[in-house]
């Protein structure tokens, strides 16, 4: 297990994670402090906890929000896939229609045909 040391508050915290992560955990640790420093800047030496709080908060509200539209795109995805699908078998019905036109058109015209040669 990798351990990495992130700053938040201009505090250090010392953290575990996968190998591999480490650079994904303090990319998230930098993300986060921003949130704080936000806050910080918007209301001043309010508490660490408390705006630890209230960044945790920040976070949740905007992964709430994605989790929406995700799901939104999900649900879309899905009517697009049905219309699509439906717009499919509908075009192998039309081609299976338009095959039987011809091959019947193509009967009549051999008969036609051959009615004309016997004639001849």
């Amino acid at each position: 297990m990798a351990q990495v040391t992130v700053t938040i508050d201009g505090k250090q915290y010392r953290m575990a994670c996968d190998e591999g992560q480490e650079e994904h955990l303090v990319d998230l640790a930098n993300r986060f402090d921003r949130y704080v420093l936000h806050l910080k800047d918007s209301f001043g030496e309010i508490g660490d906890q408390r705006l630890t709080v209230m960044a945790g908060i920040m976070v949740m509200d905007e992964l709430s929000e994605l989790q929406k539209r995700v799901k939104g795109m999900e649900t879309e995805v899905l009517t697009l896939r049905k219309t699509r699908d439906d717009a499919l078998t509908k075009a192998d019905k039309n081609d299976a229609a338009l095959t039987g036109a011809l091959g019947s058109l193509a009967e009549r015209m051999e008969q036609l045909a051959l009615s004309l040669t016997k004639k001849a």
